[in-house]
């Protein structure tokens, strides 16, 4: 698929037991398999590579540098607990 080979691929990571499973979110086909000693190693290693990095984005932004981005979080943050608790 285009979109892979220009963007790279999308994977998702999940487990079945020991073994740790990936495809691409992006239906080019792309996937495999690992197998672990244990059910928690291969746990483990599915939620370290399924965490997307844009859900951390400006948590630990430096203060100046990137302060509209800490502004723009909290903002959202504080969005997201109105809708929540109302």
């Amino acid at each position: 698929m285009l979109r892979c080979r220009l963007l790279g691929h999308r994977f998702h990571f999940s487990h079945e037991g020991c073994t740790l499973l990936w495809i691409c979110l992006r239906e080019c086909g792309a996937s495999g398999r690992k197998r672990y000693l244990t059910a928690e190693e291969a746990e483990r290693y599915a939620r370290a590579f399924d965490r997307r990095d844009i859900d951390s984005l400006g948590r630990h932004a430096p203060l100046f540098g990137l302060y509209p981005l800490r502004l723009w979080r909290a903002w959202r943050d504080r969005r997201h607990a109105r809708s929540v608790a109302g």
